[in-house]
């Protein structure tokens, strides 16, 4: 598919960039809350209008002063950073203020890209903006848009302008459409964005020693051999008792959201803590059993790693035998580099094993000779199956064909997972069963 013109929302803080870009984007969301400063990270979401589509992204207020703390100083670079990446910018301003300094200075800077920009005037539903109104003209720019981005006033109009606009755009170049999405997940300050970083070679997110410092779930593209996957960034997860402030309700539920989009969860621990903390073991219980996602687990720091701690670890995984044997583990440490490399190959792996396909006849005789050597009975009758075949992959799923469906509770259940696993290599992946009265057609 062609790549899309990307089209990026820029403006000083809190006047209304993530309304808008929630107003434009159908599917991701951008968190809102009225606090200065919310959006760190930038975000991107395919938009469609008619018949043209085109990246939308928001990002953090442009700021052109140098900021003492590290992290706002990161937030500030990266929102800058974004205007070499647009082929349009939508130029946002607060019609109850006017114009301020920091305005003029984030014009004059677009303005010197050379890029189009189309500046779009917030909060046109409030009776301040009129009074303001001859105030932006001596911002200079052709194209202006009155509109409230939080009831939609004015944004189809504004929505013709940016199709019209990139109507003029130079073509660009083909992009794959992403063969599966991958997602990072984890407590937060765990190294899932410093993971992210090093996969892409880049600092895409934000990286500090500040929990929750990530707040959106950030999407980034990675070609690895023939095929295109998307990584995205998820905000870190905590126990809801700890998790306090309405902003942090809504990170948690943005993670939870993004494991159900993803096909393939890397769930990113702190091995220096030298256990599984029964949040982790909650997440990759979740993404592996409830939702059915291939798993493979990172154990992330291995540079803080001492024998003493090496042997605690240990100990306390063998209590999740069960768990870990069905999945993959890496020891890696996105600081250092270790085992980085391997990353990617392991993620290879595990979505062909996640994707792969049964035939019918292959399926049959594997469960068939397993219950000749180890036969089932219930209520000292033994168990009948007649059929089984593959009825969808990513995840595997197999139905089964049997004489009495009542009788196949977990343990049944678990003894044709456990033949398929001996089988064929499955591990990091789930199997689902569907269990199924008398014969069906092949």
């Amino acid at each position: 598919m062609a790549k899309l013109h990307n089209v990026i929302i820029v403006g000083r803080v809190n006047i209304g960039k993530s309304t808008l870009f929630n107003r434009l984007s159908s599917t991701v969301k951008s968190l809102i809350y009225d606090e200065e400063g919310v959006t760190r990270d930038y975000i991107t979401d395919i938009v469609h209008w008619k018949d043209t589509a085109f990246t939308l992204i928001d990002s953090a207020g442009l700021s052109f002063r140098k900021q003492q703390d590290p992290l706002q100083e990161k937030i500030r670079l990266s929102a800058l950073g974004l205007l070499d990446k647009a082929q349009l910018i939508l130029f946002v301003v607060d019609g109850t203020t006017g114009v301020l300094p920091e305005d003029v200075e984030i014009a004059n800077a677009v303005r010197k890209t050379g890029k189009p920009v189309i500046l779009v005037i917030n909060k046109s539903d409030r009776k301040a903006t009129e009074e303001h109104m001859h105030d932006f003209a001596r911002l200079g720019f052709k194209q202006t848009f009155l509109i409230s981005a939080q009831h939609g006033r004015g944004v189809p109009e504004l929505c013709d302008a940016i199709v019209a606009a990139l109507e003029h755009a130079p073509a660009l170049e083909e992009e794959p459409k992403p063969s599966f999405k991958v997602a990072l997940i984890g407590k937060p300050n765990v190294g899932k964005s410093s993971l992210l970083n090093a996969l892409l070679q880049e600092e895409r997110s934000l990286v500090t020693d500040i929990p929750g410092t990530t707040r959106e779930a950030i999407a980034e593209r990675i070609q690895f051999y023939k095929e295109s996957i998307e990584v995205i960034d998820t905000p870190g997860v905590r126990r809801p008792r700890s998790v306090e402030e309405d902003l942090e309700q809504m990170m948690v539920k943005r993670s939870l959201q993004t494991i159900r989009d993803a096909d393939i969860v890397l769930l990113v621990l702190d091995a220096a803590e030298a256990k599984i903390s029964n949040q982790e073991l909650t997440l990759a219980r979740y993404a592996f059993e409830e939702q059915n996602k291939a798993l493979i687990i990172l154990f992330n720091k291995q540079d803080l790693m001492d024998e003493d701690l090496r042997k605690d670890l240990e100990f306390h995984l063998s209590e999740y035998k069960y768990l870990l044997e069905r999945v993959e583990t890496l020891n890696i440490s996105a600081k250092t580099g270790k085992n980085i490399g391997r990353v990617l190959p392991l993620v290879h792996d595990v979505w062909h094993r996640y994707s792969q396909e049964f035939t019918n006849s292959e399926l049959d005789l594997v469960f068939k000779k397993a219950l000749q050597r180890t036969p089932l009975y219930k209520q000292q009758q033994a168990l009948r199956l007649f059929h089984a075949k593959q009825s969808s992959t990513a995840p595997i799923t197999i139905t089964l064909a049997v004489d009495n469906p009542p009788w196949y509770g977990k343990s049944q259940i678990a003894f044709f997972e456990n033949t398929l696993r001996e089988h064929t290599n499955l591990k990091g992946v789930p199997v689902r069963f569907n269990i199924r009265k008398g014969k069906f057609a092949r």
